[in-house]
């Protein structure tokens, strides 16, 4: 059961990702290509760090298939130029102190410091896209990120030892799509 779950989050987040990079190829959805390929790199370090200290495999699982899915993206971003969206100063400043905090995880080896700097560095790779959700909603899919979301969610089905390489990123995920899904829908529910 626990398996099914687990696979099941992943290929919602497959049909979420799919319908963002379908609404990108077409046009509709302008993703901040600093954000997608920094998006990309946090989650796989930190599944690589999960992994190292030992976290389950089906645990991770969810947290791959978040930075997978976004280079997938990234990708699908230059296939359309109607799709691009052009970056400023403060989505390069971002993504410098995005950088910076996976440059600190080389140099500590330690898995729980490795999975908090991955957050930290994809918090500043999200504030680009933040921002650019809340001033210009109409940019971006919402689907994708209520599926990252839910998909994400499965991973709490297969953790055994709660602790902190276990559940940080995960929870950290669910947070960030949550609040993606929030800016996006709040003119629909607030007028």
């Amino acid at each position: 059961m626990l398996q099914f779950i687990i696979f099941l989050g992943a290929v919602i987040n497959v049909i979420g990702t799919f319908s963002y990079i379908r609404e990108t190829i077409r046009g509709n959805t302008k993703p901040n290509k600093v954000t997608w390929l920094l998006w990309s790199i946090a989650p796989l370090i930190a599944a690589a760090a999960s992994f190292s200290d030992g976290v389950r495999p089906l645990v991770i699982v969810p947290v791959l298939f978040s930075g997978l899915m976004p280079l997938l993206v990234l990708l699908s971003s230059f296939v359309n130029p109607n799709a691009y969206w052009k970056l400023e100063k403060f989505d390069y400043l971002c993504g410098i102190f995005s950088l910076l905090a996976l440059i600190l995880w080389q140099l500590t080896d330690e898995p729980a410091v490795a999975i908090f700097l991955a957050i930290v560095s994809d918090i500043f790779a999200s504030i680009p896209t933040i921002v650019k959700s809340w001033r210009f909603p109409k940019t971006e899919t919402p689907l994708a990120y209520l599926t990252a979301s839910l998909s994400t969610l499965t991973a709490f089905f297969a953790i055994t030892t709660w602790d902190f390489s276990s559940y940080a990123f995960p929870l950290y995920l669910v947070l960030l799509n949550t609040l993606l899904v929030i800016i996006l829908y709040r003119k629909k529910f607030i007028p």
